[in-house]
């Protein structure tokens, strides 16, 4: 059974920091494409960050960019969302998505829409305060 367990969220000021975590267990996702969303109270979910299946690939949101920087740590099975200069914005439920498909090229547009991810995890609560 293929799981996404996020972790890393929680209640940070404006300006604050956050790492998030999410580890993958019951396959290897060292070749594919992972990726993060977030979604806030009220709205659809929206795609944050993602990488390549050889990690030289990143893509952003125009909004997190040159503040979010997404990584990856195959050994481990991890994908990493590191967050600085959070604002009230950044705030909503960030889940971790990860494609079946390995070694699969895509263009920047399937990169950022949620129907090329098949696992998803649970989430992880980010709340930034004013």
């Amino acid at each position: 059974q293929v799981q996404l367990v996020e972790s890393g969220g929680g209640l940070v000021q404006t300006g604050g920091s956050l790492r998030l975590s999410c580890v993958a267990s019951g396959r290897s996702f060292g070749n594919s494409v992972m990726g993060w969303f977030r979604q806030a109270p009220g709205k659809e979910r929206q795609f944050v960050a993602a990488l390549s299946y050889s990690a030289s690939i990143t893509y952003y949101a125009d909004t997190v960019k040159g503040r979010f920087t997404i990584s990856r740590d195959n050994a481990k099975n991890a994908l990493y969302l590191q967050m600085n200069s959070l604002q009230p914005d950044d705030t909503g439920l960030y889940y971790c998505a990860a494609d079946h498909r390995q070694r699969t090229t895509y263009s920047e547009y399937q990169y950022r829409t949620s129907s090329l991810y098949d696992y998803w995890g649970q989430g992880t609560q980010v709340t930034v305060s004013a």
